[in-house]
């Protein structure tokens, strides 16, 4: 199973201009406020999980309690902001940006070329009720 690193988060955040403010100490300090940085910092922490693999709440939570204190709220943005799903006790990767693999390695060859693309987002389980339009309904 693929190894969750806190450090390359940390480092990728440190790294970028906008998101580098609520780094410190090796770690992020403070969540951002704005739903635009928050969804920024969101990204960088989810590319850390690899798509269509399953990670237990524990591992989810120790890696990310080694990104931040509150771990929770962190946990439940990604679910909320639908980068991660769960289910089971069971989290992964449902959204966000995949960078392509280095060239040697096999999967490289079924990414589409570019600097990077987007998993699509499975729809959420939600139940719809049909109401017909206004001339299909019928009077009682």
């Amino acid at each position: 199973m693929p190894e969750l690193d806190p450090a390359a988060v940390i480092e990728a955040v440190a790294r970028d201009p906008r998101l580098r403010a609520f780094t410190g100490h090796g770690r992020i300090e403070t969540l951002p406020a704005r739903q635009a940085r928050r969804h920024l910092l969101l990204d960088k922490i989810a590319q850390a999980f690899e798509p269509g693999v399953r990670y237990s709440e524990r591992r989810v939570s120790l890696f990310l309690g080694a990104l931040h204190a509150d771990y929770a709220a962190l946990r439940r943005y990604l679910v909320d902001e639908e980068f991660l799903s769960r289910s089971d006790g069971l989290y992964w990767r449902s959204g966000g940006t995949v960078l392509p693999s280095p060239p040697d390695e096999p999967r490289a060859q079924a990414l589409p070329t570019g600097p990077c693309w987007q998993v699509r987002r499975q729809p959420t389980r939600r139940t719809v009720q049909h109401v017909p339009a206004a001339s299909q309904r019928r009077s009682r």
